[in-house]
């Protein structure tokens, strides 16, 4: 193993219980699921590229992406638009160079399309090492139990920041446009710190829920409040059986 692959070796995620595939662990000194701090600082180079483009772009992104990380260590970034084929073999490629940090790309655009989500991530999941941690940088509130749910580690605090100057207030439930529901009257540093205090709150109440095995439920709850993430929900019981029993345990 080479001197990226040793390093990375001492960043693994080491887990230590599961609720159904979500995992609790450490990354470093931080208890996960929880915020990636200077994600962008640990980003390596990479070629960014739209969700959907033809298999052609994609390709090339994967390309470059993978040239630019041969030297590189830290955060990589999994590539492949919506070729889960090419997302695979990105993500299998930068394991081989010694990563065990991933930001999966076009997470907001994933959101709205609920089949494509549990596609590739569950892929993922499947295919990767279960040490490698897996980031989602943009990431509603109520759809991050659902995100953990199927093996998602780590998040990002910028979400909150983004909505702040927005003027929308994030909640476990949902969001609010100030504007329109002036729920506070709250300015944006305000604001930024209510957003934050929120995603804390979600990522606590999510850790401990898999600690007391109970994440399926507030998964259902959170589902709930969003049409895309309970299709997702419906769709991953449905097409997705074998995943889920992989984790399930008989008693």
């Amino acid at each position: 193993m080479g001197a990226l692959g040793h390093e990375a070796g001492i960043n693994m995620l080491e887990i230590k219980l599961h609720d159904g595939p979500a995992r609790q662990g450490k990354y470093q000194d931080i208890e996960t699921p929880n915020i990636l701090k200077s994600a962008q600082e640990l980003m390596v180079d990479d070629e960014p590229m739209p969700y959907d483009v033809p298999r052609e772009l994609a390709e090339w992104s994967v390309q470059n992406t993978l040239k630019k990380a041969e030297n590189g260590k830290g955060l990589a970034v999994i590539h492949g638009s919506k070729y889960v084929n090419l997302r695979l073999e990105c993500a299998n490629t930068l394991e081989e160079m010694g990563y065990r940090l991933f930001l999966v790309a076009n997470s907001e655009e994933l959101l709205k399309r609920p089949r494509d989500l549990l596609k590739i991530i569950i892929n993922l999941r499947k295919n990767m090492n279960p040490n490698s941690a897996l980031f989602f940088p943009f990431a509603e509130l109520n759809f991050i139990p659902l995100l953990v749910y199927l093996g998602v580690d780590l998040f990002n605090q910028t979400t909150a920041d983004f909505y702040a100057r927005l003027g929308v207030m994030m909640t476990p439930q949902g969001n609010y446009d100030l504007k329109e529901y002036p729920v506070y009257d709250l300015n944006f540093e305000e604001l930024k710190e209510y957003n934050r205090n929120s995603l804390d709150f979600v990522l606590r109440e999510v850790r401990a829920h898999i600690k007391n095995g109970t994440l399926r439920n507030l998964v259902e709850e959170r589902c709930c409040s969003s049409p895309e993430a309970m299709s997702a929900l419906r769709i991953l019981d449905r097409d997705y059986s074998d995943f889920l029993d992989k984790y399930t345990p008989l008693y």
